[in-house]
């Protein structure tokens, strides 16, 4: 989703707004632009670009682009086309107000109706231009100050936003709101300098203190003074600073080509950090508590978890993607380990029905940014419904950290690949050492079971460094597949969703239709696509039904089908069959989708590169889906 970037202080502006497109290209875009405003301006300085950063930056090269205070946006276009009339910052039409924002204003259509009929005149077909020009007819008709405007404007909008304004009258102000779109002030030092971002990675290498903007709140920041947070209702709120930890190697490709590459080989590092502290094997003992917003141990909301947990009838995941995926391996997780019933739900289904939430359920909230639109239109939901909610999420002090009951983070640092890899690998273990956990509690484990399956999951990491030297023979079976049309990716039992996942990726980065099924599913209805043409992909690691999802295999083959198969190191069986064979480790069956997944990751990255895409910014895709 769009890129949001502002800065206020004593340093030039441009370089550091610049910097911070760069850092958030992974959120998908279409255009870029920037305004400024320098001390002795007379009008903002906007320079924009359909394309990449480098674009806008070749725009602004020869232009002046001084001021210490500016704006700056990427865009993924909702309304209006791809264009540099439709990219932000927007202009109010008297030029003193320029403006970008995140999200969509739903009732746009009306209120540009209205402004036509007062006079405004418009240049895009953005609901962004409609915003900025809504603050100045209120401004103009309520002779009020532009914060009195805005929460004016505001209080007529219906959708979501984040949006950075900047006042050519008032050169040291800057003003910012939010509502379900994300956004994060960092605090310089001495109050000297105030980074504004949609999300903390272009922020984090200037200041490690940062506030986290909630739903409907005004921020109003002025040069050397503190910030001030205030409501819709024009209400003062306390500002509360949080303190964040980025590891900055994180936000850079490490001498890879791509960053998913670079995510796929960080897998066995990153899980190893989301079992730190949570898993010792060596004294067979694994502990996973919850995490609160501030991000220490809450004792009452430690206690509560626990209650709700052990005491739940039922657990619901919603989820969306990739998420969604991992949501349905943690359901065989807690019905196999726990012995409760569990539902997986896809977010963007659940907030629109009305689902049977009971005071005793609770919903787990998947998602790796924490801002996913309709899993926090899911979470508030159930929490209206009475249910406890848990999220498991990346993204440090995101939504949905914030509008949960409890939670976890999964610890793996950011992922800026838009594909997620070690998102999905993170989210697995951290449903495996919960579901392992209570499982144990609860009396469905014995000491002996719970001591062998901890000290097994945290071999896991040392088993995918195996499945990663394997990446020439993978690059090599990509050439093969590369022009496929069409692929089916087939899985049983812990591996299906294992199938489901590899098929996203492939259709997410190499643009390569393909499905995932049941292995058992074919013969009702998949099994007609089978020709020489349609590669078959088995997800046939070692299970209870290996044997059937061989004879799956040779129903395949005997229609002249051509299969790659991951399997379990050793198998010959299979490397009869199967025209291409990737083995991963042995290990027990519930941790095998941690392993077999990584195969899949690196068989949609090679085909993609073999074609010649964009690997970590796919095409119409963005990292966060922060609206409907």
């Amino acid at each position: 989703m769009c890129g949001i970037v502002g800065y206020i202080g004593t340093r030039q502006a441009y370089p550091i707004l610049i910097s911070g497109l760069h850092r958030l290209e992974y959120r998908g875009y279409d255009s870029a632009g920037v305004a400024l405003l320098g001390d002795s301006q007379q009008q903002i300085s906007i320079y924009k670009a359909k394309g990449k950063v480098s674009a806008l930056e070749e725009v602004a090269k020869d232009k002046n682009c001084g001021g210490t205070i500016g704006i700056a946006h990427t865009r993924w276009a909702t309304h209006g086309e791809p264009s540099v009339i439709n990219a932000h910052p927007h202009l109010s039409e008297s030029g003193n107000l320029a403006l970008v924002h995140n999200g969509i204003i739903e009732n746009f259509s009306v209120l540009r109706d209205q402004l036509k009929a007062k006079g405004y005149t418009f240049k895009s077909a953005t609901d962004t231009e409609v915003l900025v020009q809504l603050i100045e007819y209120y401004e103009h008709k309520h002779n009020c100050d532009i914060i009195s405007a805005v929460r004016y404007a505001l209080n007529k909008v219906i959708g979501a936003y984040a949006i950075v304004l900047i006042d050519r009258r008032q050169p040291d102000v800057l003003i910012a709101a939010r509502k379900s779109s994300p956004l994060v002030v960092g605090i310089g030092e001495d109050n000297k300098e105030f980074f504004i971002a949609s999300d903390a990675t272009p922020i984090a290498e200037y200041t490690s203190h940062v506030v986290y903007i909630d739903d409907e709140q005004i921020v109003k920041i002025e040069r050397g003074k503190e910030m001030e947070i205030s409501n819709l209702q024009a209400e003062h709120v306390d500002v509360d600073v949080t303190e964040i930890d980025v590891d900055l190697n994180m936000l850079d490709k490490g001498g890879f080509p791509h960053f998913m590459l670079k995510e796929i080989f960080d897998q066995p590092k990153c899980l190893e950090d989301c079992m730190r502290g949570r898993l010792e094997a060596m004294d067979k003992r694994l502990k996973i508590e919850p995490e609160n917003i501030q991000y220490g141990i809450n004792l009452s909301a430690v206690k509560q978890y626990k209650q709700q947990l052990m005491n739940a009838h039922r657990f619901i995941i919603v989820a969306c993607g990739t998420s969604w995926h991992a949501g349905l391996i943690g359901k065989l997780l807690f019905e196999t380990f726990c012995q409760i019933p569990v539902q997986v739900e896809y977010a963007s289904e659940f907030r629109y029905r009305n689902p049977v939430i009971n005071n005793d359920d609770v919903v787990f909230a998947i998602s790796q940014s924490g801002e996913t639109a309709d899993t926090l239109a899911a979470i508030e939901l159930a929490r209206s419904k009475g249910a406890f909610v848990f999220g498991i999420v990346n993204a440090v002090g995101s939504s949905i950290a914030r509008n949960t009951d409890t939670g976890t983070y999964i610890h793996v640092g950011p992922e800026i690949g838009v594909a997620s890899t070690k998102a999905f690998t993170g989210q697995l273990t951290v449903l495996t050492m919960l579901a392992l956990t209570l499982g144990h509690k609860k009396g469905y484990l014995s000491d002996e079971e719970f001591s062998h399956y901890t000290e097994e999951l945290s071999k896991i990491p040392s088993m995918i460094e195996q499945v990663l030297r394997q990446n020439d023979h993978i690059a090599e079976i990509a050439k093969t597949f590369t022009y496929a049309h069409n692929f089916m990716y087939l899985g049983r039992g812990w591996n299906f969703p294992v199938a489901l996942e590899g098929a996203l990726k492939l259709k997410e980065i190499s643009y390569i239709h393909a499905e995932g099924y049941p292995a058992a599913e074919m013969k009702h209805g998949p099994i007609a696509l089978i020709d020489a043409d349609m590669p078959v992909l088995f997800v046939a690691t070692h299970h209870q039904q290996y044997q059937k999802i061989v004879s799956n295999m040779e129903e395949v083959k005997s229609r002249g089908g051509r299969i790659i198969a991951v399997v379990t190191e050793g198998d010959e069986q299979v490397k009869e069959i199967a025209d291409r064979v990737i083995e991963v480790p042995k290990t027990l069956n519930f941790l095998a989708p941690l392993l077999s997944v990584i195969p899949l990751q690196m068989l949609a990255y090679h085909v993609a590169v073999r074609k010649g895409l964009n690997v970590d910014m796919p095409r119409n895709l963005a990292k966060s889906v922060t609206v409907e």
